[in-house]
């Protein structure tokens, strides 16, 4: 939320770089938390066939971990929502009776 309250106040080409550089700071963490927890397939020498696997290895890395955000938020909705459904019916509820209520008197 707090992404969100601060670029409110940027528009056109600033909004662009603040967007650019959020999503820049998102890689550089995914790349520490990638390689500090899963170091497998870093590549020790500058062969081509190296540098080739360690960049393979990379993205896949990224990709999974990516994967598992997706989950984790998604899973974090879906409570969300779950809990909410209580509140939701109640504002159903005093909508519907509004609505008579406009039509009725």
């Amino acid at each position: 939320m707090i992404h969100e309250a601060m670029i409110l106040e940027y528009s056109g080409p600033y909004l662009a770089l603040i967007e650019y550089g959020a999503s820049i700071k998102q890689l550089v963490l995914m790349t520490l938390v990638v390689n500090t927890f899963f170091p497998f397939g870093l590549s020790s020498d500058w062969t081509l066939l190296g540098l080739s696997l360690g960049l393979v290895f990379y993205l896949i890395k990224m990709l999974l971990l990516a994967g598992l955000i997706v989950l984790v938020e998604n899973h974090q909705r879906e409570i969300a929502a779950l809990s909410s459904a209580g509140t939701a019916h109640g504002f159903f509820i005093f909508g519907a009776l509004a609505l008579i209520s406009t039509f009725l008197f």
